[in-house]
């Protein structure tokens, strides 16, 4: 099992819920209002007068082979959006209950 997890802006919501439905990755937990800026460029995401942009963030927990088709999708996705800015990675995950 792999956790991942998706930050982008939330003008690509239903971009990412589609990604996410299209690959079976039904469970997850969404945070409706993340902060941040990014690593290398793009504005802050602060949702403040001065950075209005928002950012959501959702963590999925999947299968090993569902891994790479979502993020293979978010890479493509990323590419058509990239001034709204995304990011995604993936953890192993040690134990479930």
């Amino acid at each position: 099992m792999k956790a991942v997890f998706i930050s982008y802006n939330q003008a690509l919501t239903e971009r990412v819920m589609a990604i996410l439905d299209r690959n079976g990755a039904r469970g997850f937990t969404k945070w409706e209002l993340t902060h941040g800026r990014g690593s290398v460029d793009g504005e802050p995401h602060y949702a403040s007068h001065a950075w209005p942009a928002m950012n959501s963030s959702i963590l999925t927990i999947v299968e090993d082979e569902k891994v790479e088709p979502i993020m293979s999708d978010l890479r493509a996705m990323d590419a058509e959006t990239k001034m709204q800015g995304s990011r995604a990675f993936v953890w192993n995950i040690e134990s479930q209950m």
